[in-house]
């Protein structure tokens, strides 16, 4: 029988981890998702994880220990509840699973404002540099499809979703 624990991680050390452990024969599952973080006055796109400082490890009851597991690189500790490790059901981390990009194996958060088709909206993004134009539709990729006029002619322009405001927002 095989279960799933909560492990807590050094601070940004959930790849760390995973890794480690991984390569101990545990099988250890990390979400993840694309985020726009603002480094030297950019934003770019980084790949964190979905729950920071936290990784599910799959132990096999028996044949595994979590005592290698709490000493790994990267690892903090495996989470308890009193004395009783935190087990996680596995419908938790199938439906984890399921919500990830068939592609990329990453999650997308639900968008704070989401735009309607044909709403007007402005580009913040070099080179762009707060261009006008009107939301087509959401890429799924945490990109969005913006029709531009652009010299007298309509484009379609994919832009990362925080590059994209409403008209009159900057």
């Amino acid at each position: 029988m095989s279960r799933w624990y909560l492990v807590h991680t050094r601070p940004s050390r959930e790849a760390t981890a995973s890794l480690n452990l991984r390569r101990q024969g545990y099988e250890s599952y990390l979400p993840r998702l694309l985020r726009f973080v603002r480094s030297k006055g950019r934003r770019r796109e980084r790949v964190v994880a979905l729950f920071p400082r936290y990784l599910f490890v799959r132990l096999e009851e028996g044949r595994q220990s979590l005592a290698p597991v709490r000493s790994s690189v990267g690892v903090s500790d495996v989470v308890k509840f009193g004395e009783d490790y935190a087990v996680v059901p596995d419908a938790v981390i199938r439906d984890l699973r399921a919500r990830e990009d068939p592609v990329s194996g990453l999650h997308q958060l639900a968008d704070a404002a989401p735009f309607a088709r044909g709403a007007p909206v402005r580009i913040s993004a070099e080179p762009f540099g707060a261009l006008e134009g009107v939301f087509e539709r959401y890429d799924g990729t945490g990109r969005v499809i913006v029709l531009l006029s652009l010299l007298g002619q309509e484009a379609q322009v994919c832009v990362p979703i925080p590059f994209v405001a409403p008209s009159g927002a900057v």
